[in-house]
């Protein structure tokens, strides 16, 4: 092989090395990612329970909270 073929393939197979750190990195971001997409998931509907429960506690003991007829 000539010294401009060989220098050629030597830069494509670092190029390569470093498109599959590159892809590994980047896998690793996405992978952290839905890990807290999950975790945001989660403490939503949780708060969504907690507020549905408030709100059926307070309807039912809506009568205490209300303004006398005067006002």
């Amino acid at each position: 092989m000539t010294d401009k073929v060989q220098t050629a393939i030597d830069d494509l197979q670092m190029k390569l090395a470093f498109q599959d750190d590159l892809l590994e990195q980047l896998n690793q971001v996405v992978t952290d990612q839905q890990k807290q997409i999950t975790k945001l998931e989660l403490a939503l509907e949780t708060m969504k329970v907690q507020v549905n429960t408030m709100q059926s506690a307070s309807q039912g003991s809506g009568s205490q909270h209300e303004l006398p007829p005067h006002y």
